[in-house]
This record gives C-alpha cells, structure tokens and sequence, in this order.
C-alpha cells in the first residue's frame, strides 16, 4: 500500500521546496534529459506563494528573453542561485506539463514565455 499525506503535509512539503528555492532562484528549460539547456528563466522571490491543495503553483508569467540554445523544450529543473538542483525532471509542454511554455520549439535568442508552472505532490 502507498503512503499517503495529508493535505497539510503535502502543502508544507511544497512550501519547503520554496524555501530551498531561495531569493535567486532559476528555472533551465531544456532539451531531453538536459542534454542542453536552452533557456534559463529568473524565479521571484518567493519563487510561489504557499501551497494549496497539495499544488504549488509559481508566480507568472516568467520568461528568458533570449533564448541560449536552439532545440525543443521537454525538460527542466528548478535550481538555487548557486545552481544546486532543488527539483529534477519536470515535464514540459504546450499543456498538461509542469511547466507550460507558448512554444517547444525553440531559437537562439528568442524569449521564452511560461504561461503556467505548477508542481503537484502525489
């Protein structure tokens, strides 16, 4: 059987993501498995407000506005300012992803937009 949280539990989980993400936090967008990052996008501080209903959902819209790297988004973590990972493997799309972009496919010095970024504890 599975363990299972409450719905405090989960909300204070996330909100300690947020602590970690710290004052300079950044988001890399990249291609699969990381292979190379194509944009890296400055988080607020805090990065989100507390989490509600075990989903922690960033401040938006955020974005890089020159992309680093030409490629099609499919991953991306979530690091400190001193690049420490905090969260790992995060889905990317146009929908129904972690975080959702305007656009996967990516140039060399355009922006990248989020249009939404969401982290539900399971």
């Amino acid at each position: 059987m599975a363990v299972t949280y409450s719905v405090a539990a989960k909300n204070a989980r996330l909100d300690a993501v947020t602590t970690l993400i710290g004052a300079a936090g950044k988001l890399e967008i990249g291609t699969a498995g990381m292979a190379s990052v194509l944009a890296t996008i400055s988080l607020d501080n805090p990065a989100a407000p507390g989490a509600s209903s075990g989903v922690l959902t960033f401040t938006m819209p955020q974005s890089d506005s020159s992309a680093d790297n030409p490629g099609t988004a499919a991953a991306a973590r979530i690091r400190t300012g001193a690049s420490a990972d905090v969260i790992t493997t995060l889905t990317v799309g146009t929908s129904s992803a972690d975080i959702v972009l305007d656009s996967v496919d990516v140039t060399a010095g355009q922006t990248v937009t989020i249009t939404s970024a969401t982290i539900t504890h399971a």
